[in-house]
């Protein structure tokens, strides 16, 4: 056999094919330009280190970022008819969501789990923006609701982490109708006396915003989280008149009194397990003094008489 053939040849042919690199292996920071490797980036909870850039978060590793030790139950979600309208765009819509399953492997844009935050059992749903935007149509919408029943059931806070570019097109009038239906779900909590906290993340607009993302007993928002109904350039075209540069952020909003806090996203744990143990611990002590008022009462009226 030929040594030129056999070994030098392949050798050649080895320097010269193309490597194969993952696309995600280095992650630039929208910002400052900074690379960041990604696993440095999700070890971080993807905020960029050095200019505190919030990217996009997956679901997945959200709610195990959330819960105590990365440990949570998923909750269940009723299954809805995958095409109702049978709609087409450039190509079928049952396509669109058969794709969109095999490539995060979840059934549609919600997650609800619930599980321990700093030891205080806790209801959450998380919007997946991977899934089609983060939009809101039958599935998603049973799925909270789902999430909040759950929270009544089990007497749990319920905290919502929205991430959407709003309702779903391609199921119509069946999509616009999860607004209300989401909103009855909220009055169904304030009802029970639990706690709905909504997390606003990058980005929250549309029929979401206009919805169950407003709603919320506290509103937290992420730095520098787009938040808004209508797009910027939709908006200056209405009003005929140019916009702030930060309009629309978390920033802007929490200035203008739309949000109550903007926290950063390490922080996010501990100030949503504060919030949830007050509110919650508000209940119990109101009770607890209206039983002390009224002992009080029973033991001071031999005394009078």
């Amino acid at each position: 056999m030929n040594w030129i053939n056999s070994l030098v040849r392949p050798k050649i042919r080895d320097l010269l094919k193309k490597r194969e690199v993952p696309e995600n292996l280095w992650i630039k920071c929208p910002e400052t330009g900074e690379m960041v490797f990604h696993r440095d980036l999700e070890a971080n909870l993807w905020v960029v280190p050095n200019s505190g850039h919030h990217m996009r978060m997956p679901a997945r590793k959200r709610l195990e970022a959330f819960y105590d030790g990365g440990v949570y139950d998923r909750v269940a979600t009723p299954e809805v008819v995958a095409d109702p309208l049978k709609f087409r765009d450039s190509k079928r819509y049952v396509d669109r969501i058969k794709e969109y399953r095999a490539k995060t492997g979840e059934d549609d844009a919600v997650h609800v789990a619930k599980g321990k935050v700093n030891g205080q059992v806790i209801t959450s749903a998380v919007q997946d923006f991977d899934f089609m935007g983060g939009s809101l149509g039958m599935a998603a919408g049973e799925a909270i609701l789902k999430g909040m029943e759950t929270a009544v059931a089990n007497r749990t806070p319920f905290v919502m982490f929205t991430a959407s570019g709003g309702a779903r097109m391609q199921e119509g009038i069946l999509s616009l109708m999860q607004m209300p239906r989401t909103t009855v779900g909220v009055q169904m909590l304030r009802e029970e006396g639990l706690p709905y906290i909504v997390v606003l993340t990058n980005p929250t607009t549309g029929g979401v915003s206009a919805s169950y993302a407003m709603l919320g007993d506290v509103h937290i928002a992420e730095p520098g989280a787009q938040i808004g109904f209508a797009g910027r350039r939709v908006v200056e075209q209405t009003i005929r008149e140019k916009l702030p540069d930060d309009f629309q952020s978390a920033e802007y909003l929490l200035e203008h009194g739309m949000v109550d806090m903007v926290v950063h996203r390490h922080e996010m744990k501990d100030t949503i397990s504060r919030l949830c143990s007050i509110l919650m611990k508000q209940e119990r002590a109101t009770a607890a003094q209206a039983a002390s008022a009224v002992a009080a009462a029973g033991a001071a009226a031999p005394a009078t008489a």
